[in-house]
């Protein structure tokens, strides 16, 4: 365990406005990535300027920062890196998630005052391959998300107690092991070991007999359909004492593609979850109704534990559909109020005056209130705000504060 016997709480930000809404609303610790080097190629990502800011956000309100370097890099890749390291020893993030052994390496050359924790992309199967990267100056160690609470558990005790574990608790499964998939390249040359994944394991598939070109049978399983690599989303919100107990130091949570609904509802849940269970256990198993109403609030895919209690079953694949469930519509990020007192937002979806809309604050509360009117930013009244990333003014009737979440019931 970390500070105050608590593990850390990590959280993922696509850019500047979701880290800081990840701040505001629990984290202990942010993962980010910059404009290249990462394998989350498609997110927003942080240029140079916002990741500086947002390290030095993230520091003034207690919160570390830890960037991906995690591709497995070419020969052609390896002067770029170098160059990348340079700039982040300048930035001082607080650790650099790698799996390249090579990039491990040129980081402990030129940024040796910044932790060194290795990818889940480097296959984290067993406590000995944790053991060699401590000894070559790793601080933390992601476990690969096939491992079962007890593999981590074993894993706990024959490392070092300075050997820090790092484990995803929530968000989507790669079918592939680790992460390690070349169905992406195959079909489309987009690399998912460089981080371009197209998401392969979503799409729909039949089967083609050698003999009959262009009559496709479909795959069936169960009956239940054909998406046959489409995994349930992990959740182990139900499990926070069995988590606890396991030896993992930081609870990951995966989804640094996701909007800052997503992020603010699972950090919230996760943070209250894990502060209530440290204060009593009973308070825990008291509020467990409310972690998981306001857990499925963000969009998911059904959920599973994974792996962390033996080997996945059917029962853990969605084999008719690829699509998330939603119930709730993102609005847009609180960022201020104007001299009349109106709340300003980038807006995201759609949403009118007269709408029911739920201000989401970090503490828990979750405010209804009534869209009483909308103007842009010169002022002009509108009767819709249909326009995404228009900046907009609202009266909503009370004044939220910065970083607060606007969100709208599907069914409204």
């Amino acid at each position: 365990m970390l500070q105050n016997g608590k593990p850390e709480l990590l959280i993922p930000a696509s850019c500047l406005d979701v880290l800081k809404v990840a701040v505001n609303f629990g984290a202990d610790a942010v993962f980010i990535g910059g404009d290249v080097y990462g394998l989350r190629a498609k997110a927003k990502n942080f240029s140079r300027e916002d990741m500086a800011e947002g390290i030095r956000y993230a520091h003034d309100h207690g919160v570390k920062v830890h960037v991906t370097v995690n591709i497995l890099a070419h020969n052609y890749d390896l002067e770029g890196v170098r160059k990348y390291l340079e700039e982040l020893g300048e930035l001082g993030p607080d650790a650099l998630i790698i799996a390249d052994p090579g990039i491990f390496q040129m980081a402990g050359e030129i940024c040796p005052e910044i932790e060194r924790h290795i990818s889940t992309q480097a296959n984290n199967t067993n406590w000995a391959s944790a053991q060699f990267w401590y000894n070559l100056g790793a601080k933390r160690v992601v476990t690969a998300r096939e491992l079962s609470l007890k593999e981590i558990r074993e894993m706990r005790a024959h490392l070092p107690e300075d050997m820090e574990i790092e484990s995803f608790v929530h968000g989507a499964m790669c079918i592939s092991y680790s992460g390690r998939c070349l169905l992406s390249n195959y079909f489309t040359g987009r690399d998912a070991n460089k981080g371009a994944c197209t998401h392969p394991c979503r799409w729909k598939y039949a089967v083609v007999e050698e003999s009959r070109p262009g009559e496709y049978l479909p795959i069936e399983e169960n009956e239940r359909g054909t998406y046959i690599f489409n995994s349930k989303d992990l959740c182990m919100i139900e499990h926070i004492p069995d988590l606890m107990e396991s030896g993992i130091d930081s609870f990951k949570i995966e989804g640094r593609m996701k909007t800052a609904l997503y992020v603010a509802t699972v950090a919230r849940t996760y943070r209250k979850a894990i502060d209530d269970y440290c204060k009593d256990p009973a308070l825990y198993e008291k509020n467990l109704p409310w972690y998981r109403e306001q857990i499925s609030d963000c969009t998911f895919r059904n959920f599973t534990t994974g792996f962390f209690y033996g080997k996945p079953s059917h029962e853990d694949q969605i084999y008719d559909s690829n699509t998330y469930i939603t119930n709730y519509t993102y609005l847009g990020t609180v960022h201020g109020i104007d001299e009349k007192g109106f709340t300003v937002i980038e807006q995201k979806n759609k949403f009118l005056v007269g709408d029911r809309v739920e201000i989401m604050k970090p503490g828990g509360d979750n405010l209804e209130v009534e869209v009483k009117a909308i103007y842009d930013a010169e002022g002009n009244s509108m009767e819709s705000a249909p326009h995404p990333q228009q900046e907009i003014h609202i009266d909503l009737g009370i004044q939220p504060s910065p970083y607060d979440i606007l969100r709208m019931k599907k069914d409204n």
